[in-house]
């Protein structure tokens, strides 16, 4: 008997590196609560961190779409932009979602540029009261690092056809065709941006110096302006996406602890390039 005792404890020594990383495992991708046992009708979508590529969340939305049980959305959003092509089509994505779902942008943080362009189409939006809403504007800017390259000892080689081909370049002064040349590119990027949020908005575009330009509101600001619709918290605009769902029994869809820790861990890193520029590129 006591040998028995001994081989099992021995068997425990020998393999339990391998047994704690398997409880650590099931733990992650266990179930949190009883409520996973019911089919979720509620989901919230999280837009987090600068927009630099809208793949994962256009993804997510697809499959909202596409699943009959989720009967309403909550698009959590803190970001303070990003690149001009991501946050279109995110907007356009949200816009088809609408259709079918309704959706409550809620800005917990920051609701700005870029970010607040992929919540205009929302049914209803709805801004925490420390909350950063608007600065609808476009900006193109790069590096004149010519001085330094002269200081290194540094000269570029090109050979090009076409006038503008050199546009943005930062090897040197950009010449003043070349600046008019970027200032109409963002002009009409700008003017696509405003039309949109006026049309989605129910706003006067001849007055759009009051909501745009570049603005930054305050949430009760963002209201007066017309750019939300309401100021409140989280509680409150899942609240609402219940009510425009109109479901009797309210089950928001819960991420896996797994899923959920990937999705921080990307949102931090896409926080991290944040603070490296590179290239020429207009951003919201």
């Amino acid at each position: 008997m006591f040998s028995a005792i001994g081989k099992v404890i021995k068997w425990i020594g020998q393999h339990f590196f391998g047994m704690l990383f398997l409880l650590i495992v099931l733990l992650v991708l266990m179930p949190t609560s009883t409520t996973e046992l019911k089919p979720a009708n509620l989901q919230e979508i999280q837009l987090a961190g600068p927009i630099i590529d809208a793949e994962m969340i256009l993804k997510e939305i697809e499959e909202i779409q596409k699943d009959p049980k989720i009967k309403g959305v909550l698009l959590n959003v803190n970001s303070p932009g990003g690149a001009v092509p991501p946050s279109i089509e995110i907007a356009y994505a949200i816009k088809a979602l609408k259709e079918h779902k309704p959706v409550v942008a809620y800005a917990s943080g920051m609701m700005t540029s870029g970010s607040y362009y992929a919540s205009i189409y929302a049914n209803t939006i709805i801004a925490n009261p420390g909350s950063i809403v608007g600065s609808i504007g476009v900006i193109m800017e790069s590096a004149n690092i010519e001085e330094l390259m002269d200081t290194i000892g540094v000269k570029t080689q090109i050979v090009k056809e076409g006038t503008y081909k050199e546009a943005g370049t930062p090897t040197r002064e950009w010449t003043d065709e070349e600046r008019a040349e970027l200032e109409r590119l963002t002009k009409d990027t700008y003017e696509l941006f405003v039309s949109d949020v006026a049309n989605a908005r129910g706003l006067d575009i001849k007055h759009a110096k009051a909501y745009a330009d570049a603005h930054i509101f305050s949430a009760k600001r963002a209201k007066d302006a017309g750019l939300i619709d309401y100021v409140g918290v989280k509680s409150q605009a899942k609240a609402e996406v219940e009510k425009l769902a109109n479901v009797t029994d309210p089950r928001w869809k819960e991420k896996d602890k797994l899923e959920s820790f990937m999705e921080q861990f990307a949102t931090k890193g896409m926080m991290q390039l944040q603070n490296y520029f590179y290239g020429l590129k207009a951003s919201f």
